[in-house]
C-alpha cells in the first residue's frame, strides 16, 4: 500500500483471483484500522501544504498523467489479470485515464463575480474540502479512480483510495508509480474489503466520500455520512434503456448497439441493458445483433484474439445465470447463448433475449453481464413509459433519423444523462450523475468541481 508517500506491507493479505482461471494468481495487502488512521492523518498533514499552490497541482497531475502513458503496458497486463478484460481495451483505459487527467489539469477553477457595482464586489470562491475518500468498484478499476482523483487533486484536496477487493493490484501499482510525483500524503492506496469502505465513511478525518458501486452499498454510504453532514457523490447502479424507432435501419445501427451493451462483458453501470425496438423491425433488429453476437470470441483477456473476456468474479456470475434462468421459467426466448461456459473461469456466453418484459427480473433488475433482453413497442408513448418504469435513472438513449423528435424524446427519459444515436458517452466537462436510486451529487466540469469544495462569498464594500 502507498501510505504518507511510503511503502506499507501489512501482515495480512488476501488472494485476487484471475476470472479467466478462477484461481488465486496473487496476493494483496489488507488494510486494518491503524493503516487507515496513519493514511489519513498523513491525507490531512499533506493538505495543508498541497493546497496553496495551484501550479505545482497542475504540473504533478500532468506528470500523474505521463507515468501512467509510460506504464501503461505494465498497468494493463496486471488489469487483465485481476479484471478479464481483453488486454487491449485495458489498456485504451489506462491510456484515456491519463488523456482525462490533462484534460482536467488544463481546466480552469470555476470563479463566479456575481457583483462589482459601485458600492460592492461579491465573489464566489472554490476552497477545498480536506481529505477525499474514494471507493472504486472492479469493472473500471482505473478509469473510476483517475475521473476522481484528478479534480479532487487540482482543486486542492487530497485523497485516501481504496480500490475493489476483486481488482486491487493496479490501482495499489499505480500508487506506488505516482510516489515519485505527488508529495507524500497527497495520495494514499490501501486496499481491503467491505469493512474497509464502511470505516472511510464513519472515519471524522475524511471529510468526503466519492463512491462508485452498487445501490445497495450506496445507501450504506449515504446513511454513514449523513450521520456526520460529511460531503459525497454516489454513481450507483444503472438500467439503462434504449429505444429505437422504426425509421431506423437496424443494420446501420446494430454494431454500435452491441458495443454499448456487450462492451466489457456488459459490465458497466451506462450500458444499454434494455433494448425497446419498434415492432415494424423487431425481427430485423434481433436478427442483426444475433449475427454480430455469435461471432464474438470469448475468452481470456491475455489472449490477442478475445474479444470478450469472462465475467470479473463468481458472485456476479451466479447473479447473470440466475437471471436468465428465472427469464427462461418466465417464458423468455433464448435467441443465442444463455448459459455458462463449459471451462474454468467465470464465463458466460454473450446472451439475447426476447419474449421478455417488464415484471421479470432481467427486465427490472440490472444485470451487468452480458445478456441483453429485447423487447417489442408499437406505440413510442407505451414505450417511453415502460422505459421509466425503474427505479434506475443513470443514463438512457433514443435511436432516430428524425433528430428534433430524438431530442424531444430522449428529454422525457428519467435519467441523468440522455442520448440521442450514441450511448455511453462521457467527457471531463460535461456533468454526470444519476436520477433516482442512479446516484447522488454530479461529477465533471464546474458541477463536479463544485462538489469537491466549499463554496465561499466574499463580500467587499467599496
Amino acid at each position: 500500500m502507498t501510505i504518507d508517500g511510503e511503502a506499507v506491507t501489512p501482515g495480512e493479505t488476501f488472494g485476487v483471483i484471475n476470472p479467466a482461471t478462477g484461481e488465486v494468481f496473487a496476493y494483496s495487502p489488507e488494510c486494518k484500522r491503524e493503516h487507515l488512521d496513519l493514511a489519513v492523518e498523513a491525507a490531512n498533514r499533506a493538505f495543508a501544504s498541497w493546497k496553496l499552490n495551484e501550479a505545482i497541482r497542475r504540473k504533478a497531475l500532468k506528470a500523474c498523467s505521463a507515468i501512467l502513458r509510460a506504464n501503461s503496458d505494465e498497468l494493463a497486463e496486471i488489469f487483465t489479470l485481476e479484471q478479464g478484460r481483453p488486454f487491449q481495451t485495458t489498456k485504451e483505459e489506462i491510456e484515456g485515464s491519463a488523456w482525462w487527467i490533462d484534460e482536467v489539469a488544463d481546466t480552469e477553477i470555476p470563479f463566479d463575480l456575481l457583483e462589482d457595482s459601485g458600492s460592492r464586489r461579491v465573489e464566489v470562491r472554490r476552497k477545498p474540502l480536506g481529505v477525499v475518500g474514494v471507493i472504486t468498484p472492479w469493472n473500471y478499476p482505473v478509469f473510476l479512480a483517475m475521473i476522481k482523483l484528478a479534480p479532487a487533486l487540482l482543486v486542492g484536496n487530497t485523497m485516501v483510495l481504496k480500490p475493489s477487493p476483486y481488482t486491487p493490484l493496479t490501482t495499489l501499482r499505480i500508487g506506488e508509480l505516482l510516489r515519485d510525483v505527488l508529495p507524500a500524503g497527497v495520495l494514499n492506496v490501501v486496499a481491503g474489503g467491505d469493512e474497509l469502505g464502511a470505516w472511510m465513511t464513519e472515519h471524522p478525518g475524511i471529510n468526503m466520500i466519492a463512491f462508485t458501486g452498487s445501490v445497495a452499498t450506496g445507501q450504506k454510504v449515504a446513511q454513514a455520512t449523513g450521520i456526520g453532514l460529511k460531503r459525497r457523490v454516489l454513481e450507483l447502479g444503472g438500467n439503462d434503456a434504449a429505444i429505437i424507432l422504426p425509421d431506423v435501419t437496424p443494420k446501420d445501427i446494430a454494431r454500435e448497439i452491441y458495443d454499448e451493451a456487450f462492451g466489457a462483458c456488459g459490465q458497466v453501470c451506462i450500458a444499454i441493458k434494455r433494448l425497446y425496438v419498434h415492432e415494424s423491425i423487431f425481427d430485423e433488429m434481433v436478427e442483426e445483433l444475433r449475427r454480430i453476437v455469435e461471432k464474438t470470441r470469448v475468452g481470456d483477456g491475455m489472449e490477442k484474439e478475445t474479444d470478450m473476456g469472462p465475467i470479473n468474479n463468481l458472485p456476479q456470475l451466479e447473479r447473470v445465470t440466475e437471471l436468465v434462468e428465472d427469464a427462461r421459467q418466465h417464458g423468455a426466448k433464448i435467441i443465442t447463448g444463455g448459459k455458462r461456459m463449459p471451462r474454468p473461469g467465470y464465463f458466460f456466453e454473450p446472451t439475447l433475449v426476447a419474449n421478455v418484459s417488464e415484471g421479470m427480473r432481467l427486465v427490472d433488475e440490472e444485470q451487468f453481464g452480458p445478456v441483453l433482453p429485447i423487447m417489442a413497442y408499437s406505440d413510442i408513448d407505451d414505450a417511453i413509459e415502460r422505459a421509466n418504469r425503474t427505479e434506475y435513472g443513470l443514463g438512457g438513449s433514443i435511436w432516430t433519423n428524425d433528430i428534433e423528435l430524438g431530442c424531444q424524446l430522449a428529454a422525457r427519459l428519467e435519467c441523468g444523462t440522455a442520448w440521442v444515436n450514441q450511448h455511453k458517452r462521457l467527457a471531463p466537462s460535461i456533468p454526470f450523475g444519476g436520477a433516482k436510486m442512479s446516484g447522488d451529487g454530479t461529477q465533471f466540469g464546474q458541477w463536479g468541481f463544485d462538489e469537491l469544495c466549499q463554496l465561499q462569498v466574499i463580500h467587499l464594500a467599496k
